[in-house]
């Protein structure tokens, strides 16, 4: 399987998202194809984008689509629990919640649709290839992989984004939006910002080809 693609933070763009899938054209039976984080929140459609996902894992072998935690989901799941509840509030949680359960969100109860609660459960949290290490918000820099903290690898920005240190694989993120894609020699980070009003970038690897939802 020699051809990796990555998409970076859909946010609830759902437009974006099909738009992209329309561009890249991913042959999932063959390929390999890592989503990496920040499905919900923001954007218009958050359900949607979760049912697509679902229907994309459900329609191929499921080691060639993997799905990475972001800090939204994290929130989303503790927001459930009744935990952290106004830090979810205040990240973009409120469109989430009304594109699960309407603008009277508050007067449902807050169960997921079995498959989407199966869905947030079996997210990881790191996945590595034998030349590239894909997270979500980065890793903390002097710390074996095996050891990365949860906080960090979904949180973690400007110790991270600032460093030069080699990872031992090049790290491929999101997290932190961008204009267009940030490149250095020991990382690239793919949000750009489709939620923002940018478009939705998808990587290809090992070629370093970019697509985009615009």
């Amino acid at each position: 399987m020699s051809q990796i693609y990555a998409i970076g933070d859909i946010h609830g763009c759902l437009g974006h998202l099909k738009r992209l899938m329309a561009k890249v054209r991913p042959d999932l039976d063959h390929h390999k194809l890592i989503f990496i984080g920040d499905y919900i929140d923001r954007g218009p459609n958050s359900r949607g984008v979760v049912d697509y996902l679902i229907n994309l894992k459900n329609n191929y072998p499921p080691e060639h689509i993997i799905f990475l935690m972001g800090n939204h989901e994290r929130m989303f799941l503790d927001f459930l629990q009744g935990e952290n509840q106004l830090l979810f509030l205040i990240n973009g949680g409120r469109s989430t919640l009304e594109s699960y359960w309407g603008k009277d969100w508050r007067n449902h109860p807050w169960r997921l649709p079995p498959d989407h609660e199966e869905f947030f459960q079996q997210l990881q949290m790191i996945y590595e290839t034998e030349d590239y290490i894909f997270v979500h918000g980065g890793l903390k820099p002097g710390i074996p992989l095996a050891e990365q903290q949860e906080d960090d690898v979904l949180w973690i920005r400007e110790e991270f984004l600032s460093c030069l240190d080699d990872f031992g694989k090049r790290v491929i993120f999101g997290h932190t939006p961008f204009p267009k894609p940030f490149i250095w020699p020991n990382k690239i980070g793919i949000d750009t910002g489709a939620v923002y009003g940018n478009y939705l970038t998808c990587i290809k690897l090992p070629e370093e080809i970019f697509y985009w939802s615009r």
